[in-house]
């Protein structure tokens, strides 16, 4: 089994902004593969399906960002799925709005989600950090926690679809295949 975990935030005032790009990549991903509707499962949103045979857990945390690594370690642990079935996918500032970046194990960079993640579970699992853009002069807790701009929008949309629609090749671990299809 894999799992693919979105980090975000929950509730209405969080949807929609930047720091709620995994939510909207795993929930793309789940329309697209028509996977079973969500249930509440502890402190998580989960659903099951499968992609090219493999059967895929997507998991959306319910303990806000900052408590992320409660809920996988929850679901990792009763399932006992090993570490290198994870697929992590969360916002970054470092990179470019619309751009990806996909590596096993690391560190946080700074992100309060994959520091409860790398606490709780350990660190070997895969990463896509999808880039928000760094602001120039705003205090950075608002700026992620406000929404995309109308261009940034149209640009977050096609890295999305792109990811939904090669997601097989990154559960694969096949980095440069997924890389270059998301371009």
């Amino acid at each position: 089994m894999y799992l693919i975990v979105g980090l975000g935030n929950i509730g209405e005032k969080y949807s929609d902004t930047r720091h709620n790009i995994g939510f909207a990549a795993v929930d793309l991903i789940h329309r697209e593969y028509e996977f079973d509707e969500f249930k509440v499962r502890k402190k998580s949103l989960i659903s099951s399906g499968t992609i090219n045979t493999q059967k895929i857990s997507l998991l959306k945390p319910l303990t806000y960002m900052n408590n992320s690594g409660i809920a996988v370690s929850e679901f990792v642990s009763f399932y006992k799925i090993p570490l290198q079935n994870i697929l992590v996918i969360y916002d970054d500032m470092d990179i470019e709005c619309g751009k990806a970046k996909f590596k096993f194990a690391g560190g946080s960079a700074g992100h309060n989600g994959i520091k409860s993640i790398d606490a709780h579970v350990g660190i070997d699992y895969w990463r896509l950090r999808i880039g928000i853009s760094k602001p120039k002069f705003a205090d950075i807790s608002n700026y992620v926690l406000s929404k995309f701009t109308e261009e940034q929008i149209s640009v977050i949309s096609g890295v999305l679809q792109k990811i939904s629609k090669n997601i097989d090749l990154a559960l694969l671990g096949n980095k440069d295949k997924f890389l270059n299809s998301i371009k």
